[in-house]
């Protein structure tokens, strides 16, 4: 694709994920994501095929790929569950901030009006999660309890409900602390026990 073309599809993409973002899908036209790009109407059908093209686009761009976070993920110099709680920081400060990805979770949740199949990320997400959990197994840093496609469904579902809530409860500012305050709860649970050997004497 030449460069022009590429630069038209960017701009495309970046304005309607603005649009999206601030007033959802259905509020958000052809015309409106033209004036806000500064590009025609017409661009946006020939490049995306309309706004449900784009709209699918914008989700898969960040939301359900994730590319940008790859080179975290594979870091294999960096125990498993430490790049499980890293990786989740980076994606709750994506989706607190881009907002190419804020757009991507907004139009999946508004997925049922959008004539057109949305990517599902958790899927994406879940298979990570698994690995790593299943790394650790490996590595013995995984209490022999976990089973790690198991737990990396409840932990990606919990996560993104997390984050979800604390933005409509209380603003993305704290998002940090609340995630801080999950993993508290979390890894002890993820983390190998003591033996009973090694537990302290009872009072």
């Amino acid at each position: 694709m030449q460069e022009r073309a590429k630069a038209t599809r960017r701009s495309l993409l970046e304005a309607a994920a603005q649009l999206f973002a601030e007033q959802g899908y259905a509020a958000t036209s052809v015309n409106d994501i033209s004036a806000r790009s500064g590009r025609t109407s017409g661009a946006v059908y020939f490049h995306y095929t309309g706004k449900e093209g784009i709209a699918v686009a914008v989700v898969e761009d960040r939301f359900a790929t994730w590319s940008q976070l790859a080179a975290r993920y594979g870091d294999e110099t960096v125990p498993p569950l430490e790049r499980l709680v890293a990786l989740s920081y980076e994606i709750a400060h994506a989706l607190a901030r881009d907002p190419v990805t804020r757009a991507g979770a907004r139009l999946w949740a508004e997925r049922t009006v959008i004539k057109a199949p949305v990517p599902d990320p958790f899927a994406l997400w879940t298979a990570a999660a698994t690995r790593l959990l299943a790394q650790a197994r490996l590595a013995g840093q995984l209490n022999e309890r976990v089973r790690p496609a198991r737990t990396a469904r409840a932990l990606v579902r919990a996560f993104f409900g997390l984050c979800t809530l604390t933005e409509a409860l209380e603003g993305t500012t704290v998002l940090d602390d609340r995630l801080t305050d999950w993993w508290h709860l979390t890894l002890p649970s993820l983390r190998p026990q003591p033996s009973r050997g090694n537990l302290p004497a009872g009072r």
